[in-house]
């Protein structure tokens, strides 16, 4: 009598476990974690992938990273915020591979591991678009956007930085004693070869976590260096999380976006 009752709770065991490794929350939606360890880091990521037809250049690819609230080892916290959460919402999101990495505690966004992750994601898959490769994210996020652009201008095909900055140790809770981890990979003359890409900026400017001030600098170098096609959007009524909240559920963000 124990057999036939043992064998349908250990497949429910099994298919409850979203958080293991190629377990499939429902159709599209998978956890894997990198094949390469960089540095210190070997990261664990969420793929939401698009089904139907595959475009004839392959599924353009959006990179999201979260913000510092977020990190820790239970990746269904990328999935609190941005297009992880929103992806059943807009058309352009559910036709795009989204990548939602999750950053360890007590650690911070690093360039080299990002960009491995996309590099691995795409030579894994075979089915991407590499002249439509995206990356959005929001307060360390968009931390981690700023530093990655001025270390590759010319990675991405547009960027969305939202309530970030470029020296995280500017903000007094990132230094030493606050957090833990923190480091800054931010090139203030890289950011300046960065001139041809397409970047869509948002802050809030009550935000007390980042102050706008921290995206004017950044927009204002870029502007001084020749860059034509960065924008700011300031949401005067805004804090920090209403930022991203509201930027996130504007249609036209996400039709500027995969539009580039």
């Amino acid at each position: 009598m124990l057999k036939p009752l043992f064998i349908p709770f250990c497949f429910l065991l099994c298919c409850c476990s979203s958080s293991v490794e190629g377990i499939e929350d429902f159709p599209g939606e998978v956890t894997k974690i990198m094949k390469q360890k960089v540095g210190d880091q070997r990261l664990r990521y969420l793929v939401q992938a698009p089904t139907g037809n595959k475009p004839a250049n392959g599924w353009p690819l959006l990179l999201f990273l979260h913000g510092y609230g977020e990190c820790g080892a239970d990746i269904k916290k990328v999935k609190k915020h941005g297009p992880p959460k929103l992806i059943e919402e807009f058309k352009e999101l559910a036709g795009c591979l989204v990548i939602s990495p999750q950053c360890p505690r007590d650690s911070w966004w690093r360039v080299k591991t990002l960009k491995a992750l996309v590099e691995e994601v795409v030579q894994e898959r075979g089915d991407v678009d590499t002249d439509r490769l995206y990356v959005t994210g929001l307060s360390m996020g968009g931390y981690g956007i700023w530093s990655f652009i001025s270390h590759y201008p010319e990675f991405f095909a547009a960027a969305i930085p939202i309530c970030g900055g470029g020296d995280p140790f500017k903000l007094p809770s990132n230094r030493p004693g606050s957090k833990k981890g923190i480091t800054n990979e931010f090139l203030p003359a890289g950011l300046k070869r960065a001139v041809r890409l397409p970047i869509l900026a948002f802050h809030g400017a009550k935000d007390r976590s980042v102050p706008i001030q921290e995206t004017e600098v950044l927009v204002q170098m870029l502007k001084e260096a020749g860059h034509q096609k960065v924008r700011l959007t300031t949401y005067e009524d805004a804090d920090h999380v209403e930022a991203w909240e509201r930027a996130y559920q504007d249609p036209k963000t996400w039709k500027w976006l995969f539009a580039q």
